[in-house]
């Protein structure tokens, strides 16, 4: 047999390269434009790049998020920002007395976050960018331009709890809106009741194993973007607060640094399921995505308010990044390891606290009786 060898890579069509290079998924394409110098050349151009962040991130199809894409830098850009997921390692073993209390010369203007800061920051400039597949299918994109309910400057959401409720508000100005369900056609297992499902779990097994969240925040301003999501579910609860109820948790550990005195925070992605019908009710099993939802709570579980949220947010988008998804997950649960401990040791001081007040009243008790008598 007779092997031809090709002398020089520039005897090759470039039409055939770029015909090669656009089948190829991101980290592929990426690999590639290692290779050798034509495919790094070829491998510039933002179709490209917009192909594989229309196969990733369906939203992205939407005209106006390839405006924006565009003025932060392209597609290539975005999808280095995006496709890493956060990764905070910062999370060490401190004591719960010593980091979680707010020091007493912290000023009201500290407490509440950087006021310098957070001029430069409007709840405007932020955009989600949110996508959600089951089984590689996609069930959910949804796109949020602002932050809602933080007009104004005095407005109470800088001092009030962040959450951001995306299928309250992404419907007002999503033309694709609609109910947001999945059935047996999507790959969902049969279920009789509930009551069998309870038992065996099989629903909440596929839906765990099957779902997959991405949450890319983009800020026009400073022109940067991160994926807030830990792409697969980090937790979640059957069965709550209803039975019907499926709760899966998603998020990430943020940096807080000179924000709060915590110094990380956790940004928690709740997706809700509810199930519409079951076989034995004469219909397929169907479930129903009742919320999507984010909010950041610091090492004690309190809520960040929204101007603290706001500069945490921006923060994140130039913090670090990983592809290696065990990495993030070890992160996340460090986090979770540590904030176990400090609820562990707060409880600990006060059942200590509650023994010594009832000894003390013990004590009182007779001391009273001794000199009474």
């Amino acid at each position: 047999m007779l092997v031809a060898s090709v002398e020089n890579m520039a005897s090759l069509s470039s039409d055939l390269f770029y015909d090669i290079l656009r089948r190829l998924d991101g980290p592929s394409l990426a690999s590639a434009a290692c290779a050798c110098a034509t495919f790094c050349s070829i491998s510039r151009e933002e179709k490209l790049w917009e192909n594989v962040c229309s196969a990733m991130w369906p939203s992205t199809n939407r005209e106006d998020v390839k405006s924006l894409i565009s003025s932060i830098g392209g597609f290539r850009k975005f999808y280095a920002d995006c496709f890493p997921l956060i990764v905070n390692k910062e999370v060490t073993e401190y004591q719960w007395n010593h980091y979680l209390e707010y020091p007493e010369e912290w000023t009201e203007a500290e407490y509440y976050g950087d006021i310098d800061g957070l001029e430069s920051i409007s709840p405007l400039d932020f955009v989600s960018i949110v996508d959600i597949r089951y089984k590689d299918k996609t069930i959910c994109s949804k796109v949020l331009w602002g932050i809602p309910n933080a007009n104004g400057s005095n407005s109470w959401f800088y001092n009030c709890p962040f959450r951001i409720d995306l299928l309250t508000y992404a419907a007002r100005d999503d033309d694709s809106e609609g109910e947001v369900t999945l059935s047996v056609a999507d790959g969902l297992p049969p279920i009789i009741s509930m009551e069998k499902e309870r038992k065996d779990g099989k629903l909440w097994k596929e839906l765990r194993d099957g779902l997959r969240l991405s949450w890319i925040v983009v800020n026009r301003k400073v022109k940067q973007a991160a994926n807030l999501a830990s792409w697969s579910p980090l937790g979640g609860q059957r069965h709550w607060p209803t039975d019907k109820d499926f709760v899966i948790r998603f998020g990430s550990v943020l940096p807080a640094k000179d924000i709060l005195p915590c110094q990380v925070v956790e940004c928690i992605l709740i997706m809700k399921f509810r199930v519409m019908h079951t076989e034995g009710e004469g219909f397929e099993t169907t479930l129903k995505l009742t919320e999507l939802s984010m909010q950041l709570e610091d090492m004690e579980g309190a809520h960040v308010n929204g101007r603290n949220s706001l500069l945490i947010l921006k923060e994140a988008l130039s913090c670090r990044r990983s592809k290696n998804y065990s990495e993030v997950l070890e992160s996340c649960h460090l986090y979770s390891k540590v904030q176990s401990e400090l609820k562990e040791e707060k409880m600990r001081n006060e059942s200590r606290l509650d023994r010594l007040c009832i000894l003390s009243g013990i004590a009182a008790f007779i001391s009273f009786w001794y000199y009474i008598l």
